[in-house]
């Protein structure tokens, strides 16, 4: 952006270049609310992910017993990292960008490390993976690496995340669905349930999407919250009137309280040293799945900052967005917080995108977001019961925008084409935007290498796809080495 911040602005409007970007402070609490919106079901997920996990001493995460009695907890330790962390994103990099626990990550933790140790352990292991990539930001490391990246990877990234968002909406909203038997079918997805689209539940997600479609071409101001709080109240009517029990993950029902006194009991869950003697990892294992956990936060944010940073036009012309290093600062701190908050890595998410789908482009909007978080720890029991159905089709249609930057792609140079389609279509079909960008980075080296040109390969991008070499390969390793 090269509009610059007039004189006599205010002084949130000069903080945070509200003007300057082209923005108003309306379209920022706006893109705020939508973020929170998109993102509000991570308070509801993440414990039903740690939850019923039981540690190698039989333990649960926030003293449960395997009832879910433990999952208040979780939840409100959860939107407290995540509010915390999202608010310095804003303060500090000024950059519509809001975080909460990394979804892969969690389950990551859960099944790969506290079924192996203890959730004390667990949590720690996140902690040090967060100390190691805050080194590698404060060293210039992280920053360079990025810096070294071809632009039209980055455009790729962008791209490959947008499709990653869309079928996270489809999936998240019953449109799209896993076949149960997938080992013994070559079609591992299905179109709702049994290749047909059925239920109320799915109904509601189209209505939401035909109505965010319709505001948007309409150029309405607010389309994507208005399409939101529309399509709850439809939510809520239906389930009235027909009680469906299909939601994908909270029924629309008024709870019984509104607000409830948070408990904070997986604060301080950590062991920064128990895994390297635990029975079931050792030294090896244990370093091994901290450089795993190292590598997907790594590149993820990478990924996330770049597609956010071009959806809201603010990346330069070597696709790289501004405050890139006190971004990746709060990043790596909020690793580091969601270990100590006893709740799995917090991470950037790339549902940041609907907020700047709604009109977002500084880190008020994440402000915005960072509070509605804490306010969460309170209001829990609201926002349970609002269904993502009625939120996922912000994540389509902002999918189709990110869709849009293709076309700065030279599909004519192979050189750039096949790393980019590879980045783009492995990350939907994975589920995982760090195996998109391995595979897109992978394939860039090999094809230089190739073609004799091994000399143009920036020297980080060796060491990167040398990372990512040993990141695709990790369980044979493990194995392997222990």
């Amino acid at each position: 952006m090269t509009t610059t911040t007039p004189a006599d602005a205010g002084a949130l409007d000069r903080y945070f270049h509200i003007t300057a970007r082209g923005s108003t402070l309306g379209r920022e609490i706006r893109g705020g609310v939508v973020t929170f919106l998109t993102m509000a079901y991570i308070v509801v997920l993440n414990p039903l992910i740690l939850g019923f996990v039981p540690d190698s001493t039989g333990g649960y995460l926030g003293g449960g017993s395997g009832d879910g009695s433990n999952l208040p907890a979780i939840a409100a330790g959860t939107a407290l990292v995540a509010g915390i962390m999202t608010i310095a994103m804003g303060a500090v990099a000024r950059f519509p960008l809001a975080l909460a626990t990394g979804l892969g990550l969690n389950a990551f933790v859960a099944v790969a490390i506290a079924t192996r140790s203890t959730w004390a352990d667990a949590m720690g292991l996140v902690v040090l993976e967060g100390i190691v990539i805050l080194v590698l930001v404060l060293t210039g490391f992280r920053a360079a690496v990025f810096h070294a990246v071809p632009r039209q990877l980055k455009v790729a990234i962008s791209v490959g995340i947008g499709l990653f968002i869309a079928l996270i909406g489809f999936v998240d909203a019953g449109f799209v669905t896993r076949i149960p038997d997938a080992a013994q079918t070559t079609v591992p997805v299905q179109l709702g349930n049994g290749g047909t689209l059925a239920g109320w539940p799915v109904l509601v997600f189209a209505a939401g999407l035909v109505l965010v479609v319709a505001l948007w071409v309409r150029q309405v101001k607010g389309a994507i919250l208005v399409a939101i709080v529309a399509t709850t109240v439809l939510a809520f009517v239906v389930q009235a009137v027909f009680a469906p029990k299909t939601w994908s993950l909270s029924t629309p029902t008024w709870p019984g309280a509104i607000a409830d006194v948070p408990d904070f009991g997986t604060l301080g869950t950590v062991s920064l040293t128990g895994a390297f003697s635990a029975p079931g990892l050792g030294v090896i294992a244990t370093l091994l799945l901290v450089f795993s956990l190292m590598l997907a936060d790594f590149f993820d944010t990478m990924g996330t900052m770049t597609a956010i940073g071009a959806e809201a036009g603010l990346n330069d012309e070597d696709g790289i967005p501004p405050s890139t290093q006190s971004i990746l600062v709060v990043d790596s701190v909020a690793a580091i917080a969601g270990g100590l908050g006893g709740v799995s890595s917090n991470t950037s998410y790339i549902e940041s995108a609907s907020g700047v789908g709604e009109g977002a482009r500084t880190g008020l909007a994440s402000i915005v977001t960072g509070v509605l978080f804490l306010l969460t720890t309170f209001l829990s029991p609201l926002v349970a019961v609002i269904p993502s159905e009625a939120a996922v089709p912000a994540l389509v249609l902002v999918g189709f925008l990110m869709m849009q930057q293709v076309k700065d792609i030279a599909w004519d140079d192979v050189e750039i084409a096949l790393p980019a389609f590879l980045t783009i279509v492995l990350m939907p079909f994975t589920y995982s935007i760090t195996v998109g960008i391995g595979a897109g980075f992978l394939a860039y080296v090999v094809i230089k290498v190739v073609r004799g040109q091994a000399r143009a390969v920036h020297p980080l991008l060796w060491v990167v796809a040398g990372l990512f070499v040993v990141y695709f390969a990790i369980e044979p390793l493990t194995h392997w080495l222990t």
